[in-house]
């Protein structure tokens, strides 16, 4: 990335990503990572596994925060998982936040 300042604009359009992480990401805290993250870049939505082996959500907040939980999602995850891949879809605007908190889901 790089590049001129984000300076969060009073408006700022609130924005809604679905997210799906591969790699070696169920077992390693990888949620409870997420969740963490999440929280303190003030987003909502919620992080689950799935059954063939990655780590599934929704994400949703200011787009400049939900950038950075993007690229955390990316590149960092919890310390013992491998990311090999994260796929981002369904992006689009919304006028308010559909969920309160970010929360883990069984």
């Amino acid at each position: 990335g790089g590049g001129g300042g984000a300076a969060m604009a009073e408006g700022e359009a609130l924005v809604s990503v679905d997210y799906e992480v591969s790699g070696k990401v169920q077992g390693v805290f990888f949620r409870k990572y997420t969740q963490g993250e999440a929280k303190r870049l003030g987003l909502v939505g919620w992080v689950q596994n799935t059954s063939h082996g990655t780590v599934q959500g929704q994400v949703q907040g200011p787009a400049a925060r939900v950038r950075e939980l993007q690229d955390w999602l990316r590149k960092v995850g919890s310390p013992q998982s491998r990311i090999s891949r994260a796929e981002f879809s369904n992006e689009k605007k919304i006028e308010a936040l559909e969920h309160k908190d970010f929360q883990i889901l069984k």
